[in-house]
This record gives structure tokens, C-alpha cells and sequence, in this order.
């Protein structure tokens, strides 16, 4: 169903997606699945794998520590029995991809897998539940807690397999009901929830004795996630204990025992030595008393002077003193120690506006002086707490421990103890001292640790990079990562030839590698990887020059972009600056920027307001006012532009999207704007898209993204005069946030949609959608791009890094086209050799060639597909059925033993059969007749 709507509608703050919803989205999708009429079109993984993902926990076979599971937070779950040499992903065929937690019974081989990411990032993914398998993952069913969306652990009895417990951290961005501990003892047919604190607090850890599985522990987690802010810390975190297998649970972090307690207690981290000893890494966000600020070693000046400075002090500051300050901090060129002074003596700025100028959202974040990691440590079975660092554990969490907060104790040792966190560092005295175990090939941001209790050193790691291990308890590692498993944030493509792709991930930064490159260990010989690396960081979005492809414009969160000039080997940051007194411009994480379609000089970048350079980026004109809806108040840019599009009909012709729901458009280049969001009224969703369409000046395309609202309700909408009206376009996509839509360039009938759950595709401008994701699993779809001279659909995926298919054939697919009961796509020529068939020696297999018949039928039936020279003489022919939609058909450029004997008495020829037994067609131009379905359609081809 298709709405249509021009006046002001009413729409109430953004709910969670009911759980039936979610449920009901994927039998839907599964259905989907079944009858697209693109099913049959396959997409190809191009990689990279070099820089790998997020890993989230590690499951090893204590008894061949060589085979493990790797979970990858939103990159599905893979196994080895090779050490990690390589790794098969084992649920592509599950409904999700997205993991928090598993857990393994090796003697049974059955695999628990708790879905949705237990770390609270910008891109962690709720999940569906519990999934079980028996088979080594061959087959998953859904134990149930749909509406956990976030599974923080999964303890399994080793004495007792039907018997879990289950800890859930619940909905990331919303209050719901389902979290805190669960237990069933009928291997997951019904669940008992047995501890719950509130709607707002879930289980983030839970751990048991080694050799008890009564005594358990569990970290409760009170947060509050938001757009625009994060509170990760509350009175409800707290530790509970049961002694009878996660049945009841009494909390056992009082005031008299010795752990924080009140608004300050952060995420928790546990690990069980024994029956005894107990150890807890806490996230702390209590602020650290004033005396343990460090002192400033130097006399230089650091920008809280300048929050209590006077006019007097300020003006009598040295020039030198001044403008070394200024220098260090980034301040505009303009901004010089004469005429900051001069700005001052006339009252245009005042001395704390040099504080202000440094101050925004991811500033005052890092820089929040709390105290941070801290360990404690339990010898009475949790009855006492006693902190065991004296002094503080810096650079360990930054200010974002609810990324992190994981534990290990050495199975055999109560005072060898790890600690996850930017760096993985160890301690050997129980936690008072502690070293960096980090390598140099070794990522940062660490989420997983297995200890081997038998073999001393070994370690297997899990970070954003992820795995690592080591023989030598970290003095060395062995990096793992042939699994495609790369988060993109965006893609984009070049037009040489062969093309190259770029792409920025979640914290692996920007990488470019030809869209043909083969992924193949063989680098590992020659030294030289077909994805370079461009840029570090959380790497964001891309845009190059299309007259230079050396010319790249790309860089990291909060707007931090650089031009590079891959031919000389140089770079120029680029950030647009505030002027001194003016507030600082707001930058999303993932800040849009824009080459124009018109003139490749010229550069969008967008921070709260629309900035516009006419030199590549050396100079900024800002060209709007606040361009957003003002974003709100917190420790999260917020009220920041998202997204910018030009249309290619005219310059100057502009479209912005903001977080917090406003849609813009100026048509005189910025002079004057208009907001032609108020009567979509989604003040609260963010605008993850707004595409300017090639085909019609006056049509825009608009996705929002309510995945901060944990609002899963597809909103896709065109309008056909600049916004003034809109068209509900999302009817028939399965609940799922949308991340991405683009139109085809050359058949404006043809759109793709990305979201957080899958690819589809729409042959009618959005009336209808097709599931388009053949060899592509269940994975967030963040961007889209299509290579117009190759014809080829990029598909960059926050968890499988990207996958390719060619789309020649769909945009051959227009209105008449479609009414067609039968079409036959004209087949790729191909060139003839003597080697069909026949090995050049043992270590090669034969070259066999094949064409591939595609056609398209508008209903499922039964096929013949005959194969005649230019005189009608049949050399092969094959029934098939066919499928509603397109169709593919190998061809293996055979004879048939008819088809031979028929091609021989009219043409007095010598054929020779290969190797392989099969004769093979002799160079010429053939006819393929396809009929079926009361239709009949013939095409071509020449083997040259």
C-alpha cells in the first residue's frame, strides 16, 4: 500500500518495535526469501579480510584447543579446526548475525548463541533471541527471549546440558521488560526469569565456579543509551550471587562490603577463581577528586586558564605564549595572538570563548575526568571487596568502559589476572601492577580472552581486528583474520579500469582495492595485499575526484577529513573551523561530505550547518544557518547533518538530512533554504538518506532510521516536487531499520534499499519490494553504490565486509519488459581453445568453459532450452524448471550425443572429443531458443 499525504501529520514519539513485530518481520522475510524474483541472482564476496571485525567472545575445545568458535559482533559466528589457519562460518543460514555471546558443549557438539551484541557502540545490533543448534550449526532453531534484543552471557551446566542460564542486557535505546536472568532446565523449551532488577538494568556478565556451577555471580548494568547522550552507569549496577544454579540471587555488593555503590557504578566484568576468590572490573564513573588531577608539568597554558581568566590577564600574556597555545589547539590561521588580543579589547570574544571554542560533544566526552577501570577483588566468596590497583589504570578504558569491562583469572593461578580494554595489559600480583601485552600486529579494543590452563602462554584474543593468539602469554601473536568480516560504514567506487572500491569501517579506518582483486593467502608470499590502507581510525565516508582518482577525500569520526593525494604520497587536513566566539560546529560521527556532480573542485561537508569549498577543501564558505533541528543536550554530537545529495540536473540544487529528523533543500546554492520535513513530522528519527534523483529534477528519495528508538518501522519515502509532498514507498519491507536507498541510473524504475536485517530490491519505484540477498546472510546492509560503466551493484555490510553483483540484466528490466510472459537475455560471447577439457597436466584441472542462459519468466513452469547453429541444426537441448522471475541456466558449450551426430551429417567437419569425454561447440555464431510458459524467445551468441 502506497500513502500519499500533504498536509501535517501527527506523529508521537518513536516506539520500540513490539516483539510480535519482529517476530512476524521474519517469517515474513523467510517468505520473501522463497518467492523473489531475484533469487536466483548470486552475489560475490570481494572482501577484504586483512582488517577483519569486531570479535565478541571466543568458545575453545578444552581438550584441542585448536578448534574453536569466533564470534563476530555483527559478523556471524565461524569455526576452525586449524589453529585459526581458516575459518567456515557456521550461520549463514540463521536469521541474524548479530552475536553478544556463546557458549559450547563440546561433548554433545551443541552450540548456544546468545544474538544481539552485548557491547553498547553506535553499531551494535540487537539480535533475535537465543538460538540453539545440535548439529555444529548446520541447522539453528530460536530458543525464545526475542525481546532481549542483547545477550550479555550464556553459562551452560557441564553436568547437566539442558540446563542454561542466560544473562540479558535487554533493549539498547528503550525500557522493556524482558532482561535480567533467565533459566531453563529443559535445554531452552521454557524459560524462567530469576532476577529481575528493573526496565532499565540488565545482566551484562554472568560467571561460575569452575567446578560449582551453583555458585554463580551476575553483573547487573543500569544505562541509558540515546541518540543525542549516554549514560552508562547507575544505582541499580550492581553484583548478585545464587548458590543454587542461577535459581535465586541475592545482591551481595552492599555499602558494608567494600564495592562502589550509588549513581557511579558503571559496567561490571567478572571472573571465578575458585569458591573464593572472586574478581570484578569495574567501569567507574565516579568523578576523581580534585587532588589526583595531574599537574601541568610546564608552564604553558592549557584551555581551562582561560575559563577564569580575566581581560586583564589575558591581554597581558605574551604574544609567543599565546600563539603556541593557539597552534597546538588547532585554532584558524586567522586566529593569532594580535588579533585574538584586539578581539578581546573590543569585546567581540572574551578570554573564555578560547575554552568554548575547543569544547563540543566528543571533547567534554573524553574528557570527562572520572576514574575509570578499577579492579576488585573477593577472597570470601563476595561477602568482602577490597580494590587492588593503588594507583589508576589510565588509557585502559578512555571514557568509554561500557565498551569493554572484561575480566580473566588464570585458571591455575588466583593472582595472574587480564584485563580488556583499548590495550589487553596482565597483571601478576592480583591486580596492584599491570603491563601492556599488546603486539604490533595486534588491534586495539579488546572484547575476548581464552586462557589454556594446561599449556602456559598460550592465549587466544578477540578484538576489533579480530583474532589473535599466542604462545608466549603476549610477547608475541599470530594475527587470524582470513574471515570477510570487515563493519563498513560506507563504500564508494572509482572509474578506473578495473574499477577500485573504498570503503570506511568501524575502527579498522579507510582501505581501496580493485574490485577484482582475489582474496587469497598467496599475499602472505609476495608481501603485497590488494587492499592498501589509506587512513586509521573509525574510517568514514569516501569521495574521489573523477577526473583523478589519485585525489581521495575520506578520513575519520566527527568530521576529522583530510584530501589525499595518493600520487604523491601526501595529505592535507581539511576540517572546516568556527570562527572564535561562534559556537562549535556539531559533527556526526559519521559526517557526510560531497563532491558535486557539476565541478569536482568543489566539496560539501556537513556539520550542523552546510560548509561548501570551490578549491578541493583548502577553503570553507558556510553556506547555511543550523541546518538541523537543534539537536539536545548531552555527551553525543547530536543536531548534525547525516546526509547531503546534489542534483545532477543543477547546480546548487541541495538536499540535507540531519539526526534528529530535519530534511532541507536550497535551489539557489545555499542563498536561502527550505525545511520540507514538517509534514513527514519525524522530529525524533534520523535521516540516514536523501538521494536527489538522476531521472527527474523535482523527485528526492528520503530513508529514516528509528535503530535509536530500537524502532525497527522501514520509513521510505519519494516525492515528486521538492518535498512539498511525499509517498510512503516502504510498504512491503519487513520491520528492519533503513540504512541506504539509491536509484539505478539507468532505469529509474529500479531502487535499492540496505537495512539493518538485508538488501531489497524494487522494479516499480518502491510499490514493491524483492528480498535480494543470494548469497549475501542476514547482515545490516549500511551502504550502497553502483559502478555505472561495469554495471555492477556494490553492497558494503556492517559485518561481512562487501559483496558485488553485476545488474545489467535488471535494468533491462522496464514496465514493457515486465509484461513480458518470457524473456531471454542476450549471453556474453565467449572465445574459443584448445584446451576445453583438457588438462595441460596432472596438477591442473581442465578449463571447462559455459555460458549462462539467463531469462526471466513472469510465472514458474517448465523450460526448453534448445541450442541450434545458424541452419537450424540442434546440437543441445535441456528441460528445466523455472522459477518466477530470472532464471540461470549453465551452459556447458557441449555437444549433446544427438546433438553431435545431427551436427555431423550437415557439416563435414572433424571434431574432437576432450579429455573430459565431451565434444565441445566449434567456433561460430549459435542460437539459443527458450520456450515455456505459452512463450518463445531466441537470442545468440558467438564462440570466437
Amino acid at each position: 500500500m502506497c500513502l500519499m499525504f500533504s498536509g501535517t501529520l501527527s506523529f508521537a514519539q518513536p516506539a520500540a518495535t513490539p516483539k510480535n513485530v519482529v517476530q512476524n518481520a521474519l517469517v515474513q522475510k523467510k517468505q520473501m526469501e522463497e518467492s523473489s524474483v531475484v533469487k536466483n541472482i548470486v552475489f560475490t564476496n570481494i572482501g577484504p579480510t586483512v582488517m577483519s571485525g569486531r570479535i565478541v567472545d571466543v568458545a575453545v575445545n578444552p581438550k584441542q584447543p585448536t578448534e574453536f568458535y569466533a564470534a563476530y559482533a555483527s559478523g556471524g559466528l565461524w569455526y576452525t579446526n586449524n589453529n585459526g589457519t581458516t575459518f567456515t562460518p557456521v550461520m549463514d543460514n540463521a536469521s541474524t548475525q548479530n552475536i553478544g555471546d556463546i557458549a559450547v558443549d563440546w561433548q554433545s557438539g551443541t552450540i548456544w548463541v546468545g544474538t544481539g551484541e552485548n557491547n553498547s557502540s553506535r553499531s551494535s545490533y540487537a539480535g533475535v533471541g537465543l538460538l540453539k543448534s545440535t548439529d555444529k550449526g548446520e541447522t539453528w532453531q530460536n530458543m525464545g527471549l526475542v525481546d532481549a534484543h542483547h545477550i550479555g552471557r550464556i553459562l551452560i551446566n557441564p553436568e547437566n546440558t539442558n540446563e542454561v542460564v542466560v544473562g540479558a542486557t535487554g533493549h539498547l535505546y528503550s525500557a522493556n521488560e524482558e532482561r535480567g536472568i533467565y533459566k531453563t532446565t529443559d535445554g531452552g523449551k521454557t524459560w524462567k526469569k530469576t532476577l529481575f532488577v528493573n526496565d532499565v538494568t540488565g545482566i551484562i556478565d554472568v560467571a561460575m565456579v569452575p567446578t560449582n556451577f551453583n555458585v554463580q555471580y551476575a553483573a547487573a548494568w543500569e544505562k541509558d543509551r540515546k541518540a543525542w547522550n549516554f549514560s552508562g552507569n547507575g544505582s541499580n549496577s550492581a553484583i548478585y550471587k545464587s548458590i543454587d544454579g542461577g535459581s535465586n540471587w541475592t545482591k551481595i555488593t552492599t555499602k558494608e562490603s567494600g564495592f562502589p555503590t550509588g549513581e557511579g557504578v558503571g559496567r561490571i566484568g567478572l571472573a571465578v577463581f575458585d569458591e573464593n576468590t572472586v574478581y570484578a572490573v569495574h567501569d567507574s564513573q565516579f568523578r576523581r577528586p580534585a587532588e589526583a588531577k595531574k599537574k601541568k608539568a610546564s608552564n604553558d597554558l592549557v584551555k581551562d586558564d582561560f575559563k577564569t581568566m580575566s581581560n586583564k590577564e589575558f591581554l597581558a600574556l605574551s604574544d609567543s605564549k599565546l600563539n603556541n597555545f593557539l597552534k597546538t589547539n588547532g585554532f584558524h590561521e586567522k586566529h593569532r595572538a594580535p588579533n585574538v588580543k584586539q578581539m578581546v579589547r573590543v569585546g567581540t570574544v572574551k578570554p573564555i570563548d578560547i575554552a568554548k571554542y575547543l569544547e563540543d560533544a566528543n571533547s567534554m566526552l573524553f574528557e570527562t575526568p572520572v576514574v575509570g577501570a578499577e579492579v576488585y577483588r573477593s577472597d570470601d566468596a563476595g561477602k568482602t571487596w577490597k580494590k587492588t590497583n593503588q594507583e589508576h589504570i589510565d588509557n585502559l578504558f578512555y571514557s568509554y568502559g561500557y565498551y569493554f569491562a572484561q575480566i580473566r583469572v588464570h585458571p591455575k593461578n588466583k593472582d595472574e589476572i587480564y584485563l580488556a580494554g583499548v590495550p589487553l595489559i596482565k597483571s601478576n600480583d592480583g591486580g596492584k601492577t599491570f603491563d601492556n601485552i599488546d603486539g604490533p600486529n595486534v588491534h586495539s579494543d579488546h572484547h575476548a580472552l581464552w586462557i589454556n590452563p594446561d599449556l602456559k602462554g598460550h592465549l587466544i584474543n578477540g578484538n576489533d581486528g579480530g583474532i589473535n593468539i599466542s604462545y608466549d602469554d603476549g610477547k608475541n601473536w599470530i594475527k587470524n583474520n582470513s574471515p570477510a568480516v570487515g563493519q563498513f560504514y560506507a563504500i564508494n567506487v572509482d572509474d578506473e579500469k578495473p574499477y577500485n572500491v573504498y570503503g570506511g569501517l568501524q575502527d579498522n579506518g579507510v582501505w581501496v582495492g580493485a574490485n577484482n582483486a582475489r582474496e587469497s593467502v598467496r599475499w602472505h608470499q609476495t608481501g603485497q595485499y590488494p587492499w592498501e590502507s589509506l587512513m586509521g581510525g573509525d574510517g568514514m565516508q569516501v569521495q574521489i575526484d573523477s577526473r583523478n582518482a589519485n585525489i581521495v577525500y575520506t578520513g575519520f569520526q566527527f568530521g576529522n577529513y583530510f584530501r589525499i593525494d595518493r600520487e604523491n604520497d601526501s595529505q592535507k587536513y581539511i576540517q572546516p573551523k568556527h570562527n572564535l566566539g561562534e559556537s562549535p560546529y556539531r559533527f556526526n560521527w559519521q559526517t557526510p561530505i560531497l563532491l558535486s556532480p557539476h565541478n569536482q573542485d568543489i566539496l560539501y561537508l556537513g556539520g550542523n550547518k552546510l560548509h561548501r569549498s570551490f578549491n578541493k577543501g583548502d577553503n570553507w564558505e558556510t553556506i547555511s544557518g543550523d541546518l538541523t533541528n537543534g539537536g539536545k543536550k548531552g555527551n553525543v554530537a547530536y543536531g548534525t547533518l547525516t546526509t547531503i545529495s546534489e542534483s545532477p540536473f543543477a547546480f546548487g540544487l541541495l538536499y540535507t538530512g540531519s539526526d534528529d529528523g530535519a530534511i532541507q533543500l536550497t535551489k539557489n546554492g545555499g542563498a536561502s533554504w527550505e525545511k520540507i520535513s514538517d509534514n513527514l513530522k519525524n522530529d525524533e528519527l534520523w535521516v540516514s538518506r536523501v538521494v536527489a534523483s538522476a531521472h527527474k529534477k523535482e523527485r528526492v528519495y528520503v530513508t529514516l532510521n528509528g535503530y535509536r528508538w530500537d524502532d525497527y518501522t522501514p520509513y521510505v519515502y519519494v516525492s515528486d516536487d521538492y518535498g512539498k509532498s511525499w509517498k510512503n514507498i516502504g510498504g512491503n519491507i519487513p520491520a528492519s531499520p533503513v540504512n541506504v536507498i539509491i536509484e539505478d541510473p539507468e532505469n529509474e524504475n529500479l531502487l535499492f534499499i540496505g537495512t539493518d536485517n538485508g538488501l531489497y530490491v524494487s522494479f516499480n519505484m518502491g510499490n514493491t519490494w524483492n528480498l535480494f540477498t543470494n548469497g549475501i546472510p542476514a547482515v545490516a546492509v549500511h551502504d550502497l553504490v553502483i559502478q555505472p560503466t561495469a554495471k555492477d551493484l556494490l553492497v558494503g555490510t556492517h559485518g561481512r565486509s562487501i559483496y558485488k553483483t553485476n545488474i545489467a540484466k535488471l535494468q533491462e528490466m522496464t514496465p514493457k519488459m515486465l509484461a513480458k510472459k518470457l524473456h531471454l537475455f542476450k549471453p556474453e560471447n565467449i572465445k574459443h581453445s584448445s584446451r576445453w577439457g583438457n588438462a595441460q597436466s596432472t596438477r591442473f584441472r581442465p578449463n571447462t568453459p559455459g555460458v549462462d542462459i539467463n531469462f526471466y519468466a513472469d510465472k514458474k513452469g517448465s523450460f526448453t532450452a534448445r541450442i541450434l547453429t545458424m541452419n537450424n541444426t540442434e546440437v543441445s537441448s535441456v528441460v528445466v524448471d523455472g522459477e518466477k522471475g530470472f532464471n540461470v541456466l549453465s551452459y556447458d558449450v557441449a555437444f549433446s550425443k544427438t546433438g553431435k551426430s545431427n551436427f555431423l551429417k550437415k557439416n563435414k567437419v572433424k571434431l574432437q572429443q576432450a579429455k573430459d569425454g565431451k565434444t565441445y561447440l566449434p567456433k561460430g555464431v549459435y542460437k539459443i531458443e527458450l520456450s515455456g510458459n505459452g512463450a518463445k524467445t531466441v537470442t545468440k551468441f558467438e564462440i570466437k
